[in-house]
């Protein structure tokens, strides 16, 4: 076979072991990612033929009795209220019908309380939970005694029967008014203002 004009024997074969040399370093070097590229390629062959999970229920806003009007968590709170909640540092709404979260247990126990929301808020370094339920015609009656008995400091005002207690950091709200019992409880922080802001924008 004729030699091509102007190679160079001594510079061709260093250069082609060089070249070799370097794809051998780099397969080398890619050798411990096969394992872990098969086992990615396996995970997304499965999660491609894995059926679709179940979505998870979200409760759906109750119903005033009154007035048909959908009620959550939005609904609840005042405009600027809602604003202050939602853009403090680490804020985390949750809803639900959970039962009220509250240390008087007592009360709780002794009225039918149907939950309408319940309002859990998570932020860096506290949290507040506000429920909104109906409960029984005779439960202000009892509340007051109940409440004042855990320690609660208990006004009438109108209407309303307000019952306010603070332990440490936490602070916790109750407002029984048409049926209706209102409780919050405040954790590490405390909004201006929270109680009666929130009893405005529900009682009106």
């Amino acid at each position: 076979m004729a030699r091509i004009g102007g190679r160079n024997s001594w510079i061709a074969v260093p250069a082609g072991m060089l070249c070799a040399g370097v794809v051998g370093a780099l397969v080398w070097l890619a050798l411990p990612m096969v394992p872990v590229s098969i086992a990615w390629l396996g995970d997304t062959l499965r999660t491609a033929t894995a059926p679709l999970p179940t979505q998870t229920a979200v409760p759906t806003p109750a119903q005033d009795a009154a007035t048909g009007v959908a009620v959550d968590c939005r609904s609840i709170y005042s405009e600027d209220l809602w604003n202050e909640l939602m853009w403090h540092p680490g804020s985390l709404l949750g809803q639900s019908l959970a039962a009220p979260t509250t240390d008087a247990r007592a009360f709780a126990d002794a009225v039918s309380a149907d939950v309408a929301v319940t309002c859990v808020w998570r932020f860096d370094g506290g949290g507040i939970v506000t429920t909104l339920a109906r409960v029984d015609a005779d439960a202000q009656g009892i509340a007051e005694p109940s409440l004042t008995s855990d320690g609660f400091t208990c006004r009438s005002s109108g209407a309303a029967l307000d019952c306010t207690r603070t332990q440490g950091g936490v602070v916790e709200e109750h407002t029984l008014r048409d049926g209706l019992w209102l409780v919050s409880v405040e954790t590490g922080w405390h909004p201006d203002d929270f109680g009666a802001r929130l009893e405005r924008q529900v009682f009106g």
